[in-house]
């Protein structure tokens, strides 16, 4: 481990955040319908989408008004993903002659993009046409982002509402945060991008010829544009198969550097966006705060694990100081930890190395990082509203050790709020281990296994933990495109995706409706080190107590199986 490293992890997060708090307050306005510097250009276009529609975005929604008008739109959305990705063979726009998708993958594919997974059972360059990258993938990429964003919007606004019936209006809030906020960001990026070497082109590709007097088919597509929303709509999924290891994808340090932050900037923003429009910068920053120092636990604790030789090595007497297995050489180990940190803290899921040759306790911190519920900082809107649903949990557990009915920003915290906030952070594992439990024990979907013992346990494990935290990451040795997995992980998709969403919906109809209370002798300050404290623990504790088992059957055990190893070849 170098210094240069810890900086490496420094500099990435620290700028995410730092940028993150100067887009957050523009978020913030966009949310509350203030006036911006992009109104004069924007704000006709606007006004004839809603004219085309027949949205007053003026009208507010009750938070299950503004649930239907969620889940419809999403629900058109997969149908029209699923039916191009079918028809692909006889659209236009596709230079490869890609055939359509089988069933099953395509209902994969749709359900990943429009849940904000972007897992991808497929090899990009080899499957997907011009059309189907530009139509429906990376316009998937803009409004599933867009979505996760309403949400926060809404419980923001549920949070200053005294004794108010509507959380706001998802069309506005949906339309609003993808004009003003992704549209300009991915502009700027992607042009950024492209000067750096990334292509942006609808040819189907070049031709190389080798020094051997050979000739190569490179693909090309219409990269940079995918890759700047891809990462700032904290997607992840790329063009091509091996992701941001992909020299087109990622061509240089700096473009890592960028890429990188670009993951976690928008996450962050839409903390501190949340924290100023529900009035509550104080107690916002303690969430970021702890959010971050968990992140920098989980960064440092990859850097640490992939630092230092692999136990074969030592045993064969290799002379190296690093894991340099499945490392983009251009980068090397300080970078890719840092990324697999931000990935998995993030609900991106996109890759710079390949997560199965991690270190098995460098691998269990990616996976426990998705476990604790994407909220480090997770998606744009998504990862706040979970985060503010564990505070909710905090200062129920601190009202139980005081005999106080707990309050947060203002609001009771009530039978109601915590059973949705339960219903919102149970569904999780249930679903994580309960898919990983049937598919270790089913022989159809063993098949898809590259290793055996804990390895294998791990890969299955990985699987379902990145698909119902709406990551999309994996570990490589899995062959998913396979009925059993392309619907199991679809429908753990949709459960990690909309279940949680619909409870935190329902959470702001409740807080909506109560009166604004003013701090109490008892209120418990939620913007102290004394909170965050709290806070980390609850997120701790419900991370590890319902993963330890599982965890020590993987990852941890192929640990000491390694470890036992080297004993013995001595």
């Amino acid at each position: 481990m170098t210094w240069q490293g810890w900086a490496e992890i420094a500099l990435t997060l620290g700028l995410a955040v730092g940028i993150g708090w100067p887009l957050g307050v523009f978020m913030s306005r966009v949310w509350n319908g203030e006036r911006t510097w992009l109104d004069p250009v924007l704000r006709p276009i606007e006004k004839v989408f809603y004219g085309a529609c027949g949205v007053d975005p003026t009208k507010s929604q009750t938070w299950y008004g503004y649930a239907g008008a969620l889940l419809a739109f999403n629900a058109v959305g997969f149908l029209f993903v699923y039916a191009v990705l079918r028809l692909q063979g006889v659209l236009p726009l596709n230079p490869q002659g890609f055939a359509g998708l089988s069933p099953h993958l395509a209902f994969n594919t749709a359900t990943s993009f429009v849940t904000n997974t972007n897992w991808q059972s497929y090899g990009g360059e080899t499957t997907m046409s011009t059309l189907s990258q530009m139509l429906v993938l990376t316009v998937q990429n803009f409004v599933s982002a867009a979505t996760g964003a309403t949400i926060a919007a809404a419980l923001a606004r549920a949070f200053i509402a005294n004794r108010g019936q509507g959380v706001g209006n998802f069309w506005a809030d949906l339309v609003r945060t993808t004009l003003y906020v992704l549209l300009p960001l991915c502009f700027v990026v992607a042009v950024v991008l492209v000067a750096l070497g990334v292509p942006q082109t609808l040819a189907a590709g070049v031709t190389a010829h080798t020094l051997e007097g050979g000739e190569q088919k490179i693909s090309l597509f219409a990269t940079a544009s995918q890759l700047a929303v891809k990462q700032l709509g904290i997607n992840g999924g790329g063009i091509f198969n091996v992701n941001s290891a992909h020299p087109f994808e990622n061509p240089t340090p700096l473009t890592n550097l960028i890429t990188a932050v670009s993951i976690n900037v928008l996450g962050w923003a839409a903390f501190f966006a949340f924290g100023r429009s529900a009035l509550a910068r104080k107690d916002v920053r303690a969430l970021v705060i702890a959010g971050s120092l968990l992140l920098a636990a989980g960064a440092a604790g990859v850097y640490a694990a992939e630092t230092r030789p692999a136990p074969a090595q030592v045993a064969a007497h290799v002379d190296t100081s690093v894991n340099m297995e499945g490392k983009e050489v251009r980068f090397g180990a300080p970078s890719t930890a840092a990324w697999v940190a931000m990935t998995t803290g993030a609900s991106n899921g996109s890759v710079n190395g390949m997560h199965s040759s991690l270190m098995p306790l460098g691998g269990a911190m990616a996976m426990f990082l998705m476990q604790l519920g994407e909220i480090l900082p997770g998606g744009i809107g998504s990862g706040i509203a979970i985060m503010v649903v564990m505070a909710l949990l905090a200062v129920f557990v601190a009202g139980l050790m005081v005999g106080r009915t707990p309050e947060y920003l203002g609001k009771k915290v009530e039978a109601r709020e915590i059973q949705l906030s339960m219903l919102a952070v149970l569904i999780v594992p249930l679903s994580m281990l309960g898919f990983s439990a049937v598919a270790a024990i089913l022989p159809e979907a063993l098949k898809g296994l590259m290793h055996a013992g804990p390895h294998g346990l791990s890969e299955i494990l990985y699987a379902y933990v990145s698909g119902t935290a709406n990551n999309g990451s994996a570990f490589g040795g899995l062959t998913a495109n396979a009925p059993w997995w392309n619907i199991t992980l679809g429908v753990a998709m949709m459960l990690g995706r909309f279940i949680p969403m619909i409870a935190v919906l329902a959470i702001a109809g409740a807080l909506a409706a109560k009166p604004k209370l003013a701090p109490s002798a008892g209120t418990l300050p939620t913007d102290g080190g004394l909170f965050i404290g709290l806070l980390i623990g609850v997120i701790l504790i419900l991370g590890g107590l319902q993963f330890f088992p599982a965890m020590a059957l993987g990852p941890i055990v192929e640990h000491f199986q390694a470890l036992a190893a080297v004993a013995a070849f001595h």
